[in-house]
Order: structure tokens, then sequence, then C-alpha cells
């Protein structure tokens, strides 16, 4: 069972057209209690290790933690909900809360979610 802020591994093959696929690291984004409820699907954002330098809201960094070997880019425009299946190991690491804050930052950007 995955929480939010968790990155696990996940097979995202077959990718279609701008999609990234393959067997990625992806950050759980999904609100806990929806997990806590075993909902059969998880709202994840892939991680690529192809960094992309100011790209924000699109891209967020994330640092080597826990067992992520290398520094990666956040793919926050690919958010999308994953059969939990898909998700095949984990967790690699846990995003710290100042880093979770941004990602919602820049989710909430990317879907024109603001407060006013």
């Amino acid at each position: 069972m995955s929480n939010r802020g968790e990155i696990w591994l996940a097979n995202l093959d077959p990718p279609h057209g701008t999609e990234p696929g393959k067997t990625r690291p992806v950050l759980i984004v999904q609100a806990q209690a929806l997990l806590d409820a075993g909902h059969p699907s998880t709202l994840i954002i892939p991680l690529t290790s192809n960094l992309v330098e100011e790209a924000e809201p699109l891209r967020v960094r994330v640092p080597r933690l826990g067992r992520l070997r290398q520094e990666s880019d956040l793919l926050t425009d690919q958010l999308r909900a994953v059969d939990n299946r898909r998700l095949v190991q984990g967790p690699l690491a846990c995003l710290p809360r100042d880093l979770m804050a941004s990602v919602g930052e820049a989710v909430r950007e990317l879907l024109d979610l603001d407060e006013g």
C-alpha cells in the first residue's frame, strides 16, 4: 500500500503519444484518504532523469533521496491515474513537506486552480 508523497517504480508501458513509458519512478500525489480506502487507481506524476533547467511549473526538481538513484524532474504536466497493479516496487523515497508543497503549487498552476 502506497502513501501520498512516496516515490514508487511503476510500469507505464505501453506509452501513447507524448506519455512517458517504461518502468520508471513516479510520485504518489493522490489524497491519502483514497489510498487508505483501497481505491483501485492512484494519481501519479512520473519522474525523468532528463533534467531541464528552470522549467517550473512543467517540472519540479527532486534531489537524490532514499533509493532514488539520481536527481530527477517531476513531469507535472503528465499527471495521471494508473491502475494500482502498475505500481511494482516501493517506496523508493518520500518527498519532504516543502517539496510536496512545491509540487502542489505546480499542479494548481497547471490546472488553473487559483484561489481567486
